[in-house]
């Protein structure tokens, strides 16, 4: 899209600049161009601490909120400034990559990163091929979200030159930083060779798994069964259920979720 050369456009219907917003030439040095993002979720209370991560880091500000895929081609057709947009898979009228194909046939180029609960690998690879560059999976920390964010604007940074031309390093050098990532941070005591193992076993079935059946299947002790089921559960991987009928309490099940 083509930058507009005044400033953002007044809010409307509570989708203008949110809490944090900052002058898009107030940020980094003298000059600096600040990446305007508009934030797209179905979910108020995730729209909102998505917008509170956006302007906790350093180079982004806020230009709006969009809670359906309508309002988002609005927000984008009426503010050409925006440069980036988070956008969730699931939205109540549309679906993100039709989004995503929308904005290409308008002739959008703006850039987007999706931020979904979405594990499809089918959407994955959609989301590849209309240029989306990050993907980004629920949940996730804010240490997460920054690194995309930070790797984001060092693509954009390393392509801007001065003439307009690059050369195959600028290109491998962006693309690379695009795909570099932090690896996730697991909990205290978690190791990622057990949690693959752990992960290997649990999706190898449909049938929901006990602690102490995963043990004998992963080579674990039941509490460390216990804390990697807790730990996918934590991750939106598995969900737990709750086995009744026999005496006592009633034991959890943990099963494997499925590419929704």
């Amino acid at each position: 899209m083509t930058r507009a050369s005044s400033g953002p456009p007044p809010s409307d219907d509570g989708s203008g600049d949110g809490p944090g917003s900052r002058d898009r030439f107030g940020d980094g040095a003298p000059g600096a161009d600040v990446v305007r993002v508009l934030v797209v979720d179905d979910e108020p209370l995730t729209a909102e601490a998505h917008a509170a991560y956006v302007a906790r880091v350093d180079g982004f500000a806020l230009a709006g909120v969009a809670h359906d895929g309508r309002a988002a081609l609005a927000r984008l057709r009426d503010d050409p400034s925006i440069d980036l947009v988070l956008l969730d898979m699931n939205l109540p009228d549309t679906h993100g990559i039709a989004l995503c194909r929308a904005l290409r046939t308008a002739g959008s180029t703006v850039d987007v990163i999706a931020v979904t609960a979405v594990r499809d690998v089918q959407v994955v690879r959609a989301a590849v091929s209309l240029g989306i560059v990050q993907y980004l999976i629920k949940p996730f920390t804010y240490a997460a979200f920054a690194d995309r964010l930070g790797a984001y604007r060092t693509f954009r940074a390393s392509l801007t030159v001065g003439d307009g031309l690059v050369t195959q390093g600028d290109v491998d050098a962006g693309l690379a930083t695009l795909r570099t990532a932090t690896p996730p941070t697991l909990g205290k005591g978690l190791s990622p060779a057990t949690l693959d193992r752990v992960v290997a076993v649990v999706r190898g079935r449909p049938d929901p798994w006990t602690a102490e059946a995963l043990a004998g299947s992963a080579g674990v002790s039941r509490v460390t069964a216990r804390r990697y089921l807790e730990h996918l559960e934590s991750a939106g991987l598995v969900r737990r259920e709750q086995l009744y009928g026999s005496p006592g309490r009633p034991e959890s099940t943990y099963r494997w979720l499925s590419a929704r």
